[in-house]
């Protein structure tokens, strides 16, 4: 007789703990749906947040659970193909000629305007501020040109661009009493050769315009806080 004393049943499949490629998997779905127009920007962005905290297979079953299945890929299956990394888009794959531009500038007067999530920079965006402020956040950012220009202007006020490790920034403004330039450290190197080129140019007139580098939600240690 066998002795099933020291046996230990096997977790529900729901409660497995979920692998690199059933995240790469969900995530991979999640872009599909977003270039589909099934899912808007936000929902993306929150959905995608949700799938690099998702530690169980359990938790990542909804997060597809109101989407079509595909024939190349189920919601929880590794993806075949060339997608293997834990970003939905990396350097080259940024650029999306076909994708829609989300808006082509930013103005804030004594007030706030930003852009951030999943959305898409035209090949020239404004962003423009007078005693306000204005927050760009690129970690996520899909371009319609490889090489993408970003004129500022800002009177006695604020812009800030956060920029990811995977595209090219080049600072060309002209500050006036203020200040134009990257801040947080040393900008990273990007690996990809044919990644995204984004050129902030404009003036600064008693105000600052900065480029801070920051790291994606997914890229963070686990356990560290957010630093939005």
């Amino acid at each position: 007789m066998v002795d099933r004393m020291n046996e230990v049943d096997p977790p529900e499949h729901g409660r497995m703990r979920a692998s690199d490629a059933d995240r790469d998997s969900v995530a991979h779905r999640l872009r599909e749906a977003l270039a589909e127009g099934r899912l808007d920007p936000d929902e993306h962005s929150e959905r995608l947040d949700s799938v690099y905290r998702a530690k169980t297979i359990g938790e990542l079953v909804p997060l597809t659970e109101d989407l079509p299945s595909t024939d190349h890929a189920s919601s929880l299956t590794p993806v075949s193909g060339d997608f293997r990394s834990p970003r939905p888009v990396y350097g080259s794959s940024r650029v999306t000629p076909q994708a829609a531009p989300t808006s082509t500038a930013a103005i804030a007067v004594m007030g706030g305007a930003d852009r951030a999530g999943a959305w898409v920079v035209p090949k020239t965006f404004f962003a423009l501020s007078l005693m306000g402020g204005v927050e760009l956040d690129l970690r996520e950012a899909r371009f319609v040109h490889r090489e993408t220009t970003i004129w500022t202007g800002a009177l006695m006020a604020g812009i800030e661009i956060r920029v990811p490790d995977d595209i090219q920034v080049r600072v060309h403004g002209l500050p006036i009493m203020g200040g134009f330039g990257s801040e947080g450290g040393t900008p990273p190197s990007v690996v990809d050769p044919d990644a995204p080129i984004v050129h902030i140019r404009g003036l600064a007139v008693m105000a600052g315009v900065g480029v801070v580098y920051k790291r994606r939600k997914h890229q963070r240690d686990r356990g560290q806080e957010d630093e939005d």
